[in-house]
């Protein structure tokens, strides 16, 4: 069992279940234009700085940074994600209201990834999940974990649905 899996047991956020809770970090950092401001990028460094662990909204949290190519620039993004467990399956998603988030269409580019994880490096294959294959996980998803369930009664399109694989496990 990889570092990773080893947290597959712990709920994240256990007492946001609802999306608009003024609690959840993802409703915290807002600038005047309505935009997320510098939020990535000071959660990107403190990670860094603090072997995996970060204060704050995500506190006692685990997260994960997801490097991605760029569909179109070619370029290397990294995103701060809490990851999510189906058994030992690494899956990610986005409260991102109006579009999929930039590294799904990413990784449904180039499926080579990086994830940080607490002090580790690993390459990995993200999967966007279609289809048959997204509509199984997506049920088992949405009846197991009562905040994405909750947004994706918010949104009209279907919540976007990455399994992560790290390519150095056995």
């Amino acid at each position: 069992m990889s570092d990773i899996e080893s947290t597959a047991g712990q709920r994240d956020q256990a007492d946001i279940t609802d999306y608009n809770d003024p609690n959840a970090p993802w409703n915290q950092a807002w600038d005047q234009q309505g935009g997320i401001a510098n939020w990535n990028d000071d959660v990107i460094k403190e990670f860094r700085e603090n072997s995996g662990k970060v204060g704050g909204a995500y506190a006692g949290g685990d997260l994960i940074l997801l490097t991605t190519t760029g569909a179109r620039s070619g370029k290397r993004h990294t995103t701060p994600l809490g990851p999510l467990y189906r058994e030992d399956i690494m899956y990610v998603s986005s409260f991102i209201e109006d579009k999929y988030p930039a590294w799904w269409y990413n990784i449904k580019a180039n499926p080579q990834v990086t994830i940080e994880f607490r002090d580790k490096t690993h390459q990995a294959t993200g999967k966007v999940l279609e289809a048959e294959e997204y509509a199984e996980f997506a049920a088992w998803v949405l009846a197991n974990n009562p905040l994405l369930a909750d947004f994706q009664s918010k949104v009209d399109r279907p919540i976007p649905l990455v399994v992560l694989t790290l390519d150095d496990e056995s």
